[in-house]
């Protein structure tokens, strides 16, 4: 397993820690398998036309026949797609490691489209719940 290490200095969000370390490395998502995906992270955001910073994912998702009335095969496609592929990135955050994800995302009309999707394991949880999902321009 190869490992890449780099520090970024960035501003900070509330409860997060000064110094954020990030680091490239390839595994799995840690319990992948009990992975969460609210409806109102679906429905809300990645899938709402209105959204003001989830419109144009909701283009890009629903261009591959994702709808917002089956939002459970959106959910079941973004757990999918973090059991299937490694972790290319984590984060340490003043609220818990945060996961990247990237690969292929199984779309209802048949095509899989380059995706990543962040993860985040807060605190004293079980298991990662999904963040945020956009398309790749390319791997």
């Amino acid at each position: 397993m190869q490992l890449k290490m780099s520090l970024q200095k960035r501003d900070t969000y509330p409860g997060e820690t000064s110094i954020t370390d990030r680091q490239q490395i390839g595994m799995k998502l840690p319990a992948a398998e009990q992975a969460l995906v609210e409806r109102e992270k679906v429905v809300g955001y990645l899938l709402n036309l209105n959204h003001r910073y989830g419109a144009s994912k909701a283009r890009f998702f629903m261009g591959f026949g994702f709808q917002a009335e089956a939002w459970e095969t959106f959910a079941a496609a973004l757990r999918e797609h973090c059991q299937q592929h490694e972790v290319t990135l984590t984060e340490e955050t003043g609220f818990g490691p945060r996961y990247e994800v990237e690969g292929e995302l199984a779309a209802p009309d048949g095509r899989r489209p380059q995706v990543r999707t962040v993860w985040q394991q807060d605190a004293g949880q079980v298991a990662p719940r999904l963040i945020t999902a956009y398309p790749l321009e390319s791997l």
